[in-house]
């Protein structure tokens, strides 16, 4: 598949030298909220925020290939305090935190205010959208058109663009899907909003592992959604404990992942300690959990260049680089 210049630059900024995905996701909001003040969310502050990202940023991204921060309290903030260097790759969200309408009819959104010609100008290496979607929901023409739309402004800034679809029910009566549901939405999304315009997929794991702790099947399913996908994907971690991550990040790499952009699992921990306690934390149990990502990432995930082959450039192609056709 044919890629921009600059959005091959910017998955090369956010992959380690074999080509492989190890990224940290710190773009949670509400999420975050949540586990800094489970009694009263609302009452965490913008200072709070910002220096929780700050902290897990400074420690962890050294160990990284890129880190996954949003707009309001941690993409500026942590270049601005010297907490992201510049060898760390920087993608930035630009979806706004949630979603509008009912929990079986979800809307996503841009943040207002914000856009990705901002986040490229901040120096972002790539853009994330999430999206809600359900291939049977009322709004699912508006999710798709969202993608489409990021997708366009993408291409036409050369800035790479990765998605992260989550999927859910659409059935009040059943507000969580069924593990085999799950399954078949997790793999019939990838293959259809694979094919929108996103450079790199962030992919829920495809299997409920606790119902079904066969790794057998973990793996076919992996399988599956790496034969499904048109473009290099990697694995979310869902707030899952490090151990079960762990495991399904071996078997989304075996089976064709390329890498992980992992989260909760990682740091949550931290959201309830303070001061020393939290930095001794990060130091020792978080670092050690992401250098053990990377490696399997490095050891077995399938780098991103396989799926776009090098660039071909005639004489004098930069005259007419970006120009609008």
């Amino acid at each position: 598949m044919a890629l921009g210049i600059g959005k091959r630059r910017g998955l090369a900024q956010c992959s380690t030298l074999q080509g492989t995905f190890a990224i940290l996701a710190l773009d949670q909001r509400g999420n975050l909220r949540k586990a800094l003040n489970p009694a009263s969310p609302t009452s965490v502050t913008y200072a709070e925020m910002v220096a929780f990202k700050g902290e897990v940023v400074s420690v962890l991204a050294p160990f990284t290939s890129a880190v996954l921060l949003d707009p309001e309290y941690g993409a500026a903030q942590a270049i601005a305090h010297n907490a992201l260097r510049g060898k760390v790759g920087l993608i930035v969200a630009v979806e706004e935190t949630g979603y509008s309408g009912e929990p079986e009819a979800r809307q996503s959104q841009v943040l207002p205010g914000w856009s990705v010609e901002k986040a490229q100008r901040m120096g972002a290496s790539g853009i994330k959208l999430l999206v809600y979607y359900h291939p049977q929901s009322k709004w699912a023409n508006h999710q798709r058109d969202l993608i489409s739309e990021v997708a366009t402004i993408c291409a036409r800034l050369d800035v790479a663009f990765f998605l992260e679809p989550l999927v859910y029910s659409v059935d009040p009566r059943q507000p969580k899907l069924s593990p085999a549901e799950h399954s078949q939405m997790v793999l019939e999304t990838v293959r259809e909003l694979g094919q929108l315009g996103a450079d790199v997929l962030k992919v829920e794991f495809p299997i409920d592992v606790q119902a079904q702790p066969d790794e057998t099947l973990w793996l076919e399913a992996c399988r599956a959604v790496s034969a499904a996908s048109p473009v290099p994907w990697v694995l979310l971690s869902a707030g899952v404990d490090f151990d079960v991550y762990q495991r399904q990040a071996v078997v989304a790499c075996t089976a064709g992942a390329s890498g992980v952009m992992a989260g909760r699992a990682v740091w949550k921990e931290a959201t309830a300690l303070e001061g020393e306690q939290r930095q001794r934390f990060l130091r020792e149990e978080a670092a050690l959990r992401f250098k053990k990502l990377r490696a399997i990432c490095d050891g077995i995930a399938r780098p991103w260049t396989e799926f776009y082959p090098p660039n071909s450039l005639p004489e004098g192609w930069y005259r007419h680089y970006l120009e609008e056709k």
